[in-house]
């Protein structure tokens, strides 16, 4: 099996922070990016200890929501450059991975 070297990203939002369909939108039209999926959470919580989860009753929904994509290092690092300014501080993970190119 050979792989290609790429780099996995996490960006970590909720809803309600509207940021979603903009970045997403950027990651696809303007960065163009080799892949993108968006997870709606259930529930969770970040450094503010804020809990954002569902609960049937809720009336307005701020979920957690997980946007992950990959692609060459260099180019993640030209986007994450980019997206530094749009991004709360310690609200986005890389790591290292491969892509198995059969």
């Amino acid at each position: 099996m050979t792989g290609t070297s790429v780099t996995m990203v996490r960006i970590y939002l909720t809803e309600g922070e509207k940021a979603v369909q903009p970045l997403l939108a950027r990651l696809h039209d303007e960065e163009k990016v080799r892949g993108v999926t968006v997870f709606r959470g259930i529930s969770g919580f970040g450094r503010s200890g804020v809990v954002h989860s569902s609960r049937l009753l809720d009336l307005s929904i701020d979920l957690p929501v997980v946007i992950e994509f990959f692609d060459e290092p260099a180019k993640v690092e030209r986007i994450l450059a980019h997206l530094a300014p749009l991004l709360p501080a310690g609200h986005v993970v890389s790591w290292p991975a491969t892509v198995n190119e059969q």
